[in-house]
């Protein structure tokens, strides 16, 4: 009978200790997260103080959030992109452990004129997320738009487009220009495709003399016909001049699927309504028929015929979603999605009406984005949501406004100040933006939900591109041609020693790059490397400024930036803010160029950088209210093991990070 009750008392004690532990997850009164992590989200003490706008009234929601919780910032791991600090988040692990070095990984055994490794792949961690560790406490996570989040690494949740992943029908948005001269063209080079190797963003043509329109809009200069071939179907564009007022220009642009029912008649700046449309996703193995939405804009039209049209497409459709029923429920809640604005590499950067172009694709991406904070709640029940959007990251690296509103950048003073006061009214727009998602978040939220704002990185202003295979090939290390007709350059792998690929890393074989890439030794590979870090070392632009900060060899790199030695590239190397790798070559061998873009983040080791710190705020039951942890920054790798605890389950034996002091009890 004794035993009995010691065993009664031990089975209660035990099983209140595991309550105690897992009450947090109960179906009956599950503590929730939201985990909002905007792309780009740049936070610092001095110039984007976005807790000194917050308390100044200009970002509400923000405040409430601090009030209720804690608030600091947090700095991204080398080298500093969306990939590898999404990861690092996400696991609470350096790449060394989560194994994404990069974006575009190369690996020993595989060629280097291709992608061995996309980081932006689930696949490409090598130790589970937080969506996994959470489901398998069993709570059930929604995932909406985060890098590496597809193919699908939960069985009972949701994930909505894993951005980048490699997985379903992703339809990016297009352009369609005029071929013309090939000036344009040659220009962009490989900048037209998709992280420089993907599908065409950007497609050049020439237009024709229309003929099988129904009905066709009178025109008072010859109009023009262009077919806009985008994911296999056809969009026709009749180009025309609605005015009698004897410029003989283009000012109009008819849109239709069959020359006889209308997308939209618009003017120059204006978009369509959405209108169905049927596309094509091929794979290597099979093309699929794909429902999606269409929507047309006109960015641009000019003399001599020239136009400039963008076609955006519906991110969202059954091909991309887990489950499939998750595209329709959102389709029906929030409509046709504009996930991010531009891409990449950018795309609107080029004219001066581009710039409206992106200010209308934001404003899309926004209202989607936060209208959907509600539709994933009431549609999928998740005890979990964790949301991105990219559209704060695009700004801040487009061509518009780092370079303008940033004291540090090299154009800055030239910049009249009724300028640039307009620039940061749109910037703190954006900004508001994301306060209102954070209002929204707050409306779902209940008292036992945590709300977490953070993001991947910073952004700082980019003065020079460092075309560094311009570099090495002058040298003699690296061969290369200019294709006459794209601008594209066609690489001699076997008679080139030394390559720069993104984002950090030089490839440095004496017997060539060709064929499955091996790890070179001996005396004449040491003399080589020595001569390229010699080379980088000493290398200056026309101020005497080296825009290198740091070089490190493969062997090296775990120790000194914590990364994967199996996916990086024989030299490692950082760069001094403002100035940025390029990977791009040209004919004239120019070591140095002014970018397209004056904003940016890779390969800077952003510990002592400002500019690239991000925020954090976390507030729920049991965190220190109105708590601000400093002006200094703390490593992302201790936002996930904060979490974790919070939510009362078992941190796993490879997070490196350790939970923040923010705990009230």
């Amino acid at each position: 009978m004794k035993k009995s009750v010691i065993l009664l008392v031990l089975l209660l004690i035990v099983g209140g200790a595991y309550y105690s532990r897992t009450k947090n997850i109960s179906s009956k009164s599950p503590v929730k997260l939201y985990w909002f992590i905007p792309d780009g989200m740049r936070a610092e003490p001095g110039l984007f103080n976005i807790y000194a706008w917050a308390r100044e009234g200009k970002l509400p929601n923000i405040k409430k959030l601090m009030d209720r919780g804690t608030f600091g910032y947090s700095y991204p791991n080398f080298p500093s992109h969306t990939p590898t600090n999404f990861a690092t988040l996400l696991t609470g692990s350096m790449p060394e452990i989560h194994g994404v070095d990069d974006g575009p990984m190369r690996e020993v055994g595989k060629p280097l004129d291709a992608v061995a490794v996309p980081g932006f792949r689930s696949t490409a961690k090598k130790v589970a997320p937080i969506w996994k560790t959470l489901e398998e406490a069993g709570m059930k996570v929604a995932i909406l738009s985060v890098p590496g989040s597809t193919p699908p690494e939960i069985q009972k949740g949701v994930v909505i487009r894993g951005r980048w992943g490699g997985w379903g029908a992703d339809f990016a948005s297009l352009n369609f220009e005029t071929l013309g001269d090939l000036s344009q063209r040659k220009k962009q080079g490989r900048g037209t495709r998709l992280f420089y190797f993907g599908p065409q963003l950007t497609q050049y043509l020439d237009g024709v003399t229309p003929t099988g329109w129904d009905n066709p809009p009178i025109s008072f200069a010859d109009p023009l016909e262009v077919t806009l071939v985008g994911w296999g179907t056809p969009v026709y564009a009749y180009i025309y001049d609605s005015t009698n007022d004897e410029k003989k220009s283009a000012d109009r642009v008819l849109f239709s699927l069959d020359k006889k029912n209308k997308l939209g008649d618009i003017a120059v700046g204006d978009w369509t309504d959405w209108h169905p449309i049927s596309l094509v996703w091929k794979t290597a193995d099979a093309s699929v028929s794909v429902d999606s939405h269409v929507k047309a804009g006109v960015i641009k039209l000019g003399d001599n015929g020239f136009f400039r049209i963008r076609l955006l497409y519906d991110a969202l459709n059954r091909n991309i979603t887990f489950p499939e029923s998750a595209a329709d429920a959102l389709e029906k809640s929030v409509g046709p999605m504009v996930d991010f604005a531009d891409n990449f590499p950018a795309q609107l950067v080029y004219y001066p009406e581009d710039k409206k172009a992106f200010m209308d694709e934001a404003k899309l991406s926004f209202d989607w984005h936060t209208k959907a904070i509600g539709a994933m709640v009431k549609d999928f029940s998740p005890d979990v949501v964790i949301h991105d959007i990219y559209t704060p990251n695009q700004m801040l690296t487009s061509k518009w406004w780092m370079g303008s509103i940033d004291p540090k950048s090299a154009s800055y003073a030239a910049v009249p100040a009724s300028e640039r006061e307009a620039l940061w009214q749109e910037v703190q727009d954006m900004y508001k933006r994301l306060d209102g998602m954070i209002g929204e978040i707050l409306k779902v939220a209940d008292k036992n939900t945590y709300i977490v704002l953070s993001s991947d990185h910073g952004a700082v202003p980019q003065d020079r591109s460092v075309n560094l295979n311009n570099i090495f090939a002058s040298k003699g290390w690296l061969k290369f041609t200019i294709d006459p007709k794209t601008g594209e350059p066609v690489i001699d792998w076997k008679q080139s020693k030394v390559m720069y690929l993104k984002m950090a890393h030089v490839y440095i074989n004496p017997n060539g790059l060709a064929g499955p890439y091996v790890r070179a030794t001996g005396a004449q590979y040491e003399a080589l490397r020595e001569d390229v870090i010699a080379t980088l070392k000493d290398l200056k632009d026309e101020n005497g400024v080296s825009p290198v900060v740091e070089v490190v060899k493969w062997e090296d790199a775990r120790e000194f930036m914590q990364l994967d030695p199996s996916r990086i590239g024989d030299l490692v190397i950082a760069n001094t803010p403002g100035y940025g790798w390029n990977e791009e070559m040209t004919a004239d061998l120019a070591p140095f160029s002014a970018p397209l873009v004056s904003g940016y983040k890779q390969a800077i080791k952003s510990e002592n950088v400002p500019g690239m710190w991000t925020p954090f705020i976390m507030a729920g039951p049991g965190i220190k209210k109105n708590n601000f942890l400093g002006d200094k920054p703390f490593s992302l790798i201790q936002q996930y093991p904060t979490i974790m605890k919070a939510l009362g389950v078992k941190i796993p034996d490879f997070v490196q990070g350790k939970p923040l002091d923010i705990f009230s009890r």
